[in-house]
């Protein structure tokens, strides 16, 4: 009997799933490599969730990361902030500190920033420094230990400025504050807080601080992936960060790493459905009927992914419905033969959708050689769903998608629809495709010695249409 609670089995189903983590044995003991073919599933590291989170100064920065701290309390979180790595000043800075500008980029150490995040991706604690204000040293203090954490908050005006920061994280928020708000905080603050005269502080706010939003700082806007108006006053935005941020930290590691690659929310029905067409004793007729159902969810999971543009409606109730409409240059290509059992799928979802065809020849790990291909000529100016239900190796994925970018197609036009990838693939893809999307309803373990998927889905080809070994009728002996 599990010893696990109903509860505890239903959470960890709803979660994206990760086949290698559910095998026992088979992740460390049955999951041979060779050569190329490297499963790279045991060598990820777990990422932290690293956020940005920028804005003016007094803009609510600190409110809103506090805010988003309180509501993951049951997640180790941890609060980086880019104050602390401001460089010491010399003596002769020092006796015009006043004419220190505290808002120019070049006030931050960011070479030491990217040392300590570093260090806290790859999982090792780290030492931050304390900024003393009074003697603007950064040694006059203890440094602050922090350990590595499910999600680090990096905050501060300007985080998104340097692009080697910016490709640490995986979420950037920009805290747009009015700027009448920003100086009537910052005049309370460092009246009460650090004892400064009003003229002192309306001084600095022309001289540096205004020229340096302007200059700096609201340029970087732009990079957010989102913008919150009036900061931790904004509890409606807050809350739906969380809600995503809870979603990405159930989703594989892999999905913290690479942007691009979705995998689709597992339930016990999508679990289940996996659990018959990887039998290998399952009827042919199941195997199409099940698989045929797991390969509608990925369609229509990547059809998601498509631009759209608003429409409104007239309702038969003679109201108006505020909607969106579809993507209409769009077009379908499979990789044959495998990649041809989801096109009914995609004709299913989108009525008379264009499909291409091409035949990479594939022999161990080698799939580098391009037989045959039939696409649409206008395939440049349309939204390509690129089929193939197995994504191992990745070379055959590389060969089609390097096809589709000869022929004009942009490489962020293009969504990668698998029902099952390794690790490795996703690897190879995403590495040479970052802005391609792939679309998968499960990670598995990795790779073996044959280079197979496991614990795969077998030729998942012959299957579907019947022409593997198991299914051919059986030879009478001939007379002697």
């Amino acid at each position: 009997m599990d010893s696990r609670s109903v509860v505890d089995m239903i959470e960890e189903s709803s979660r994206a799933h990760f086949s290698g983590l559910h095998l026992n044995g088979l992740r460390h003991a049955g999951v041979r490599t060779r050569g190329s073919a490297v499963n790279v599933a045991e060598n990820v590291p777990k990422q932290p969730f690293v956020i940005g989170v920028a804005g003016g100064a007094a803009s609510g920065k600190t409110t809103v990361c506090d805010m988003i701290i309180q509501q993951l309390r049951d997640q180790r979180v941890v609060l980086v902030n880019q104050d602390s790595f401001y460089h010491n000043l010399s003596e002769e800075e020092l006796t015009r500190v006043n004419e220190y500008n505290f808002d120019h980029p070049d006030a931050f150490d960011t070479q030491q920033l990217l040392s300590s995040m570093h260090q806290l991706k790859r999982g090792q604690a780290v030492d931050i420094p304390l900024y003393d204000f009074k003697t603007y040293k950064n040694d006059v203090n203890m440094p602050r230990r922090v350990n590595p954490s499910d999600v680090i908050l990096l905050e501060g005006i300007l985080v998104f400025q340097d692009a080697r920061v910016r490709q640490l994280m995986n979420m950037k928020i920009f805290v747009d504050t009015d700027a009448d708000v920003r100086l009537a905080r910052r005049i309370r603050r460092d009246t009460v807080e650090k004892g400064r005269d009003i003229a002192s502080v309306l001084d600095q706010y022309s001289k540096f601080v205004k020229p340096a939003f302007d200059d700096f700082i609201l340029p970087t806007k732009k990079y957010a992936d989102i913008v919150i108006p009036r900061g931790g006053d904004n509890h409606v935005a807050v809350d739906l960060i969380v809600q995503h941020i809870r979603t990405k930290l159930g989703q594989h590691d892999l999905c913290k790493i690479y942007p691009n690659l979705y995998v689709i929310q597992s339930t016990f029905q999508i679990r289940g459905m996996h659990t018959l067409i990887r039998d290998c004793q399952t009827t042919k007729h199941d195997l199409v009927f099940y698989a045929d159902r797991l390969i509608r969810l990925v369609v229509e999971h990547g059809l998601g992914h498509l631009p759209f543009t608003e429409k409104q409606v007239i309702t038969p109730t003679d109201s108006v419905y505020i909607g969106v409409d579809f993507c209409k240059r769009l077009c379908g290509v499979s990789v044959i033969r495998s990649g041809e059992s989801m096109e009914n799928a995609l004709r299913a979802c989108c009525k008379g959708i264009k499909i291409g065809k091409i035949l990479i020849h594939r022999e161990g790990d080698d799939g580098q050689h391009l037989i045959y291909e039939k696409l649409p000529l206008d395939i440049a100016e349309r939204h390509v769903l690129l089929l193939d239900p197995i994504l191992g190796t990745g070379n055959s994925a590389v060969q089609a998608i390097s096809l589709l970018i000869r022929k004009g197609v942009p490489e962020s036009n293009i969504i990668f629809l698998n029902l099952i990838s390794a690790p490795h693939g996703v690897h190879v893809v995403s590495k040479a495709f970052p802005r391609i999307k792939i679309v998968t309803s499960e990670i598995e373990a990795g790779l073996n010695e044959d280079y197979r998927v496991v614990p795969g889905m077998g030729e998942f080809g012959d299957r579907y249409f019947g022409t593997d070994d198991d299914n051919q009728p059986v030879k009478a002996p001939s007379s002697q």
